[in-house]
């Protein structure tokens, strides 16, 4: 896979973006505010987590990594090597 994404500093800067604190997402998801400093320095997570960091932030997450797919998969194959005809 070509792309490499940290999906913990994407959440961080939506989070940023909307002008909304740790504080207010570790409420959110029941936890403490160490553990959200700690996904913002992961650059995987579980999916249910990241289902509900989406749901709280109303921004799917999952659609940076379907664009990543989709992106690989229209890259180019490597070519077919030519047989010199017979």
């Amino acid at each position: 896979m070509s792309h490499q994404i940290f999906i913990g500093k994407l959440i961080q800067e939506e989070l940023r973006r909307q002008q909304r604190t740790v504080v207010w997402l570790a409420q959110a998801l029941k936890c403490n505010r160490t553990n959200i400093y700690k996904i913002f320095h992961r650059p995987n997570i579980d999916t249910d987590l990241l289902l509900q960091i989406s749901l709280l932030l109303d921004c799917d997450f999952f659609r940076i990594y379907s664009r990543a797919f989709a992106s690989d998969r229209q890259t180019p194959a490597d070519p077919v090597p030519q047989h010199p005809a017979e």
